[in-house]
């Protein structure tokens, strides 16, 4: 599909967001009727709107008994509810809160993490894509149709960076820069808010988990999280930042400690940052939890302690903690807790709820003829596919075995994943009966037509050490003319406390790989999972190989697309991949020792290793094309420019191949000499552009102050005058044209 097609397409879900805090009606009238309610609301009330329990149907973590939680909602105790999905059972559900004194309105919450009745690709898979209207395109069809299940709030994106790919939530995210996650951070808000809160089709983002989240030491969930100011302000805080520029309604905090604080009782995260420094005007909800396990954390004595903490330090929704109701009440009483801390939580929430529009009609998002009209709808189902085969990565292609031609009239896909529905639809994903997920095999029958017969042998299992199938799987591989093998994850193998030790391709499906590669067909590996995995023999011999992630509900068919040449791929990487696990953690923009090691190869006193490169398997933005481009005639507008001034920076990219194809062109930045060390690089800018074959086209970037600030010693955000280096290329390691500029006073 083209890039005018895919935006046709977007416009069509729904269209892009005119941004930010689009309120149902003025800001002042709903400030007045939120103080009118308020001034109705007793205590017991006002917490009641800080409590938010689960469904026991659909839990997404550890459950604490309540069988009195019904009772509770009809009595006005409960604010949210989490896991309850559906217009006929969201409708049921908020007639019982409605029966309550002043008859306030549930939301309903839900982990939309990538699509809600249609799958799309997992969220590290479509950051592959680089392409910003695809991922916003993904979350409007997602958010589209959670509104239409009567779902308010989808608790995503999840915008932490993550460098270490043991930590299983790197599915979740959008990988290791900051700068790309602050892209896609716009983007995901724009698309699951739409054209602003209170339209129907329009569901509250979530921006998770403030913060550092994904710093987890040891890559292992939930683990303790202890770094500098600095790299606090200028890696991890940017995603968040751009999400509430972009008007996201809520902000979840997360499981970790930052400084030896829960990051749930962290007032200087929520109170001091977030709230006061950003002016946040929305809520901050826990996450599941979060509130009671800082007793476990040793931060807090007990439920009651961990409340006090928890809303003093500007947590205003108790997500399954069971710790707000009814400890704050007694709190207050005791004048332990200012009641005014309550009234600013209730007064956030309770202006949610109100742009939303539940006031006026608590039914409106329970309408069962629009859901039946909007989800798995085949446009969404077209979405999922457009959006799949854009975050497909190409990793090898020797000898140009790819696209797959008409000569094979015989294929062999063998692997444990090559007839594998259920993986396709990846972690954190809504489960549904009788689903429809196109396995690769599937996806091959749809494109390969009647003249091509399709062999199969599963050849191994996942995650053991069984090769009873090997003889089956080479015998299978001898009778055709090509190899497609499926090898990677299982969908549970990465996600939430899915962290993992080893990040190898699990059990032995290298070592089958091996096996039919004797064969001395050509051989063709489709690597799916969830996070960077480690393949150094497959990468050394295979003639072919894509990285697929989980691609959601039209897998299958995205792949046989991109196998056959129908979309010519063009994902590249969001997150390094190492050659060993001892490399963790590893990303591009590194910065200088005083003894480096030169191309980062292993030298005697060099901050290198003895025993292996310190270089990556596979580099941040790596990815292939079934065509070639070529980057030339660099120009530079200036060759210097003050703070006041802008620098534009242009050069040709042309297709020099046989097949249309895109490009993901990367400006990258360098400082080499600051008063703070920077690092070695910085993608500051990029684009993604379509090219004919012979087709040229002139790409222009602009070089502000912006993107050369930094913080200096004093943590000021400014630009120091000096050299600057300019680099541009299609991943990070290979820089195809360099300059350098000069920022004076």
């Amino acid at each position: 599909m083209s890039t005018r097609n895919l935006i046709i397409l977007l416009l069509l879900c729904g269209g892009t967001s005119l941004h930010a805090q689009q309120k149902s009606s003025k800001p002042d009238a709903i400030d007045q009727k939120v103080e009118a309610l308020l001034a109705k609301m007793t205590l017991e009330e006002k917490v009641g709107q800080m409590n938010q329990y689960t469904s026991d149907r659909l839990a997404t973590g550890p459950l604490t008994p309540n069988s009195s939680k019904w009772q509770e909602i009809k009595d006005g105790k409960v604010g949210s509810l989490l896991n309850v999905r559906g217009a006929k059972e969201t409708r049921e559900v908020q007639a019982l809160a409605l029966q309550s004194r002043l008859k306030i309105p549930l939301l309903f919450g839900l982990d939309v993490i990538h699509g809600y009745r249609v799958t799309f690709p997992i969220p590290l898979g479509e950051a592959a894509s680089w392409d910003l209207k695809a991922i916003e395109l993904s979350a409007r069809v997602a958010g589209r149709e959670a509104a239409a299940s009567g779902i308010h709030w989808t608790f995503a994106p999840m915008v932490d960076i993550a460098r270490d790919p043991r930590w299983g939530r790197v599915m979740e995210g959008a990988g290791e820069d900051t700068y790309l996650g602050s892209q896609i951070a716009h983007a995901r808000v724009r698309g699951f808010q739409g054209k602003g809160l209170g339209n129907l089709d329009a569901v509250m983002a979530c921006v998770k988990h403030f913060a550092a989240y994904g710093a987890a030491l040891a890559g292992r969930d939930y683990n303790t999280v202890d770094m500098s100011e600095r790299q606090l302000w200028e890696v991890y805080l940017p995603p968040f930042k751009a999400a509430l520029d972009e008007g996201a309604a809520t902000f979840m905090n997360s499981f970790n400690e930052l400084d030896g604080i829960p990051a749930t009782g962290n007032k200087h995260l929520q109170r001091d940052i977030l709230k006061g420094k950003w002016n946040y005007q929305g809520f901050v909800v826990s996450d599941w939890g979060s509130v009671s396990e800082m007793v476990a954390h040793g931060f807090a004595k007990d439920r009651k302690d961990a409340a006090r903490l928890a809303v003093t330090a500007g947590s205003d929704m108790d997500m399954e903690g069971h710790s707000y109701l009814p400890n704050l009440i007694q709190l207050v009483q005791e004048k332990k807790v200012d009641v005014a801390l309550i009234d600013d939580a209730v007064r956030r929430i309770l202006r949610k709820k109100f742009e939303m529009g539940l006031f006026d009609d608590p039914y409106r998002f329970s309408d069962e003829k629009r859901e039946v009209k909007e989800i798995n709808s085949e446009a969404n189902r077209k979405a999922s596919r457009e959006v799949a085969r854009k975050s497909i990565v190409l990793l090898k292609n020797d000898n140009q075995l790819l696209p797959l031609s008409d000569k094979y009239r015989k294929i062999a896909v063998i692997g444990p994943l090559g007839k594998s529905n259920a993986d396709m639809q990846g972690f954190w994903s809504v489960k549904w009966d009788n689903d429809r997920l196109v396995s690769l095999y599937e996806g091959l029958q749809n494109r390969s037509g009647k003249q091509t017969e399709l062999l199969y042998s599963k050849g191994c299992n996942i995650n053991d050490t069984s090769r009873a199938g090997f003889a089956e799987a080479v015998k299978t591989a001898q009778q055709a003319d090509v190899v497609i093998m499926a090898v990677g994850e299982t969908l549970d193998m990465s996600g939430e406390a899915k962290s993992r030790a080893n990040i190898h391709i699990p059990g032995v499906q290298e070592e089958l790989i091996k096996a039919v590669q004797t064969t001395g067909k050509p051989v063709v590996v489709l690597v799916m999972g969830g996070r960077p995995l480690i393949f150094n023999w497959t990468a050394e011999h295979a003639n072919a190989i894509l990285f697929t992630w989980w691609l959601g509900s039209e897998a299958g068919n995205a792949m046989a697309d991109v196998l056959y040449g129908d979309y010519n791929p063009a994902g590249h990487l969001p997150m390094t991949f190492p050659r060993e696990e001892g490399q963790i953690p590893l990303f591009y923009n590194e910065k200088s020792t005083g003894r480096p090691a030169p191309d980062g190869k292993s030298t005697p006193y060099r901050s290198s290793y003895l025993d292996v490169s310190n270089n990556p398997r596979y580099a941040f933005g790596y990815g292939l094309s079934y065509t070639n481009f070529d980057f030339s005639d660099l120009k530079l507008s200036k060759a210097s420019i003050t703070a006041n001034e802008n620098l534009t920076v242009t050069f040709t990219l042309k297709n020099t191949g046989n097949y249309a194809g895109e490009e993901v062109v990367q400006l990258y930045l360098q400082d080499p000499v600051a008063s703070v060390t920077r690092p070695i690089k910085e993608l500051k800018d990029f684009q993604k552009v379509y090219l004919k074959p012979g087709e040229s086209k002139t790409i222009t970037f602009t070089i502000d102050k912006e993107k050369l600030s930094f913080y200096d010693q004093q943590m000021n955000w400014t630009a120091e005058p000096g050299e600057f280096r300019l680099m541009i290329g299609n991943s990070s390691d290979h820089i195809l044209l360099k300059d350098k500029f000069e920022l004076v006073d």
